[in-house]
Parts: C-alpha cells; structure tokens; sequence
C-alpha cells in the first residue's frame, strides 16, 4: 500500500473550511509521517492479525513468494471431462503463469507446494451468496448496531475462503465496503460480485418494514433496512429507475430485483406476482446502458413469465415453474441459478408459522425444478442463498455435495467453478475481475485448492473443506497450506 498524500490547502474556497487552519495543517503533517512509517497491509499481515490463523496459512504466506509451483498433483482444471496427470502449475503473482510437463524445469527462485497426489482444483464460486445476512439470525440482523452485522460479515467472509469458496455473486446486501476491504487485503474474504439493495416492491419480498410504518408519506425518512442498504422500496418504473443506478453508482455488478413473493417475507404469499412489467424493464434499461444485467427472485410460472418479459437474464430460484416456462426461458436463452432446497437439515430455520408452511410449498419443487432444468439444457449455476444462520453457512460445501441427487460429481464440480465463473461474467464492463475466473489455465486468476483425494470420485469431500482441503489460494496467497 502506497503511503497516503499529503493532503494540499485549496487556494480558493466559496464557503469557510478548516484547511488553513494550523492546527489542521500540524495533526494532517502527523498524521502523513505515521502512514509513511507504516509497513504495507499485505495478506500475510491480515493473517497474522487474525487469531488462530497464522498456523493455517503456513510459510508460503508468510514468504508472499512471486513465483509458485503446484507439483505432484492431479489437476481438475473446471472443464476437462477427468483429471490432468503429469502436470505442474506454476503461479506469478496473481495469476497462473502457466500449466506445464511435470517434467519441466522449475526456476530457482520458486516456491514449490507438494500436492502430495492430492487434486489442484479452481477455487469454489457459490453464485447465490448472502455476506451481510449469513451469520446473524433474522432478528439480529433487524435489530442489531449495524457495526455488529458488519464485524459478522468479516469474520463470515473468512470462514467462508476457509470453506474453499474464493469468489460469491453476492444477492442482496450492502457489502460494498466489505468488498472493497477484501480487495485492497485489509481483509481476508472472495471476491464478491456485489448487487447492493435488493429492489423491491411495497410489501413485497425485500419490504420489512413494520405494519405501524406504512403508510409513508413523501416527507418520511427511509425505513432502517433501507437506509443500511438491504433493500431499496420502489413502485413505479421511474423509482425502479432511480434505485437501481442508485445501486449501480455504488458499484453493483448487476441489479438485484424482487419478482415474487418469498418464504421469509412478513406480507406476501409465495404465489404473488411482484413488481411489472414496465418495472423490471426500467431496471434493465439502467443495467444495460451500464453494460451489465438484472437478475430476478422469483418462483412461480407467473413471476419468471413476467420477468422475462421485462428483458432479465437470470431467474434465482424459480421452484415453482411448469414446463411451458422453462421452455421460454431455453428459447430466451436465459440463466437459472437454482438451489438445492429440501425439506431437510439445510432448510433456513423458520419461526414464522406462515413462512415455514411456504417453504414447505416451495421445496416440494425442488425435485421438478432439476429435472426440467437439465431436460431443456437451460444455462444453470448453483447457489446457496444461505440465510440467518451461522450453522448453515458452515455447510456451504455440503450443500454443494447435496447436488449428486440431480448431477454426478463431475457436473457439480465444473457447475460450482468454470459455470458459475459464466455467470459472473455476465456483468461484462462492470466486471471487477475481469481476468478468467474458475478454471486451471495459464492467464486465469490463481484461485485454486489442494484436495486429499478425488472429488470427481467422492464428491463428499467438498463438504469437508477442514480434512479434505489441504491448500486454500486466492489472487496468488495462500490462506491454508497443510501438507
């Protein structure tokens, strides 16, 4: 990190200001000779700040070595039908330089990591994320001094890279300085494709407000999940309009909009149809004259329909469609992140009466979900829109491995890392890393994990990222290295 500027008087000002001031003038000169003085953030200072994780992240990370080396491994690179045997990768900063005869020479000045015949395989990439909302329970998050979800949320962000999953598309939330501490090292997290405040309609699926706050007169404050960034309430296509470039100004890689009712959401049956037409098509004006996309929550026939109509490319969740719709959305070439909801240990808790009874309704078309989305070949990611509960999101990997009910260990694996990468990239200019993401190749992102052992022959090894998972590598550091 480079030190901070001095910062330099203007000469000329409308409005009084303290720049002049010497007191200013002394505590800024201070204040510039500290930061000077001041070692670089790098990962390896992150880590050694965290407590319990400098054992984990082991000597590669301490030496922040430019060249590495991936020996002794088989290599699933995201989108080879098996693995690669008589291989080594080598890694130049933050990228992999190059995939090459294991028999190739190795610079002098390399770091050599042993996979000890383990597999090398892409960082993992859940396409349905939750960073602010994972942890805390729902009426935490409500209720809570924000700095608290925040401090979550970072600890969250970790656990999360220490599951093996470097990079999440990120559906609902303020977590853009979140983002932003994770890529300047600050902190320690994936890469997150942030889509900010989910827009939603008034009392539709992103609307918590209580009964007591509505209805709100043009004068009102924005309720606190607005506020903290949550959720954005618009009715109409030109408040649709107004936050989603709210959404795209503070950096979305693309929009967020609610289309339909949920299981958590205090007012609207699971059957509602929300928002319009004319409303998610204000909302793919602003992302596409940004060059990206919207995606939509949605579940019903109705919902997905209307939504395709508005011009969306993506459908989050959609359980509840019949044939005649994924038809349409083969035709429109659309994406559908789906997500392995069963009535079973991985069901989001539940207090509401109201919301478990709809949940029940919508895992009941999990099954069918699957298997038209794989009969009509639709473009499908997988996500886990983990939620209030800091159990579940421990079991990010296991819901992954769920998916060999519908997939075999092969499809899951490229669905969770070169397909998913897809996805991410949908968001085209708006892209924040732009560079190939999901596959072993020379040129990509160095996002990679050593497994103890085949995942393509025991898929269950995803769901136990503290044996399996011997190396964890995103952007070229190394946060575990147990071998």
């Amino acid at each position: 990190m480079r030190p901070l500027p001095s910062i330099q008087p203007a000469h000329e000002h409308s409005e009084a200001c303290l720049c002049h001031s010497p007191a200013f003038v002394r505590i800024n000169t201070v204040l510039t000779q500290q930061a000077a003085k001041a070692p670089p953030i790098t990962a390896a200072t992150v880590s050694a700040a965290i407590p319990g994780q400098q054992a984990q992240h082991g000597k590669g990370t301490a030496a922040a070595a430019q060249l590495k080396a991936f020996i002794n491994v088989r290599i699933f690179d995201g989108v080879s039908d098996h693995l690669r045997d008589g291989l080594q990768v080598i890694v130049e900063g933050n990228k992999i330089k190059s995939v090459e005869p294991a028999e190739t020479p190795l610079p002098a000045e390399v770091e050599i990591i042993d996979g000890a015949g383990g597999v090398l395989m892409p960082g993992l990439i859940d396409a349905h994320w939750h960073a602010i909302m994972a942890r805390p329970s729902m009426m935490t998050a409500m209720t809570a001094d924000f700095n608290y979800i925040q401090a979550l949320a970072i600890a969250e962000a970790q656990a999360t890279v220490l599951r093996g999953f470097t990079t999440v598309r990120d559906m609902g939330g303020p977590v853009f300085g979140l983002k932003r501490a994770i890529d300047e090292q600050i902190t320690i997290g994936p890469r997150i494709y942030p889509s900010g405040a989910f827009i939603s309609q008034t009392g539709g699926h992103g609307d918590f407000r209580m009964l007591n706050e509505v209805p709100r007169a043009p004068a009102d404050h924005l309720s606190y999940i607005e506020r903290v960034g949550i959720t954005a309430i618009a009715d109409g296509a030109d408040q649709v309009l107004l936050r989603a470039r709210e959404q795209l100004m503070r950096g979305a890689s693309q929009v967020k909009f609610m289309a339909g009712g949920g299981v958590a959401s205090l007012y609207d049956g699971i059957d509602v149809t929300e928002g319009s037409v004319p409303e998610i098509a204000a909302a793919v004006m602003a992302a596409e004259n940004w060059g990206t996309y919207v995606t939509v929550h949605a579940y019903t026939a109705r919902a997905v329909t209307m939504a395709i109509k508005g011009g969306v490319k993506c459908i989050e969740h959609g359980q509840l469609v019949d044939e005649e719709t994924v038809q349409l959305m083969a035709k429109q070439q659309l994406w559908w992140c789906l997500q392995p909801f069963l009535d079973d240990e991985d069901a989001v808790p539940m207090v509401n009466p109201a919301s478990r009874a709809k949940q029940l309704v919508m895992s009941a078309g999990t099954d069918t979900a699957y298997k038209l989305a794989k009969k009509y070949e639709i473009k499908t990611a997988w996500g886990t829109d983990t939620l209030f509960d800091a159990r579940l999101a421990t079991r990010q990997g296991a819901q992954l491995a769920k998916l060999v009910r519908w997939y075999t260990p092969l499809e899951i694996l490229k669905m969770a890392t070169s397909v998913n990468a897809q996805l991410c990239a949908l968001s085209g200019p708006r892209n924040p890393y732009p560079n190939k993401l999901g596959v072993v190749e020379a040129g990509a992102l160095a996002d990679m994990i050593v497994v103890d052992g085949d995942p393509l022959a025991d898929i269950q090894l995803i769901a136990q990222p503290e044996q399996a998972f011997r190396v964890i590598m995103k952007d070229g550091h190394i946060y575990k290295n147990t071998l």
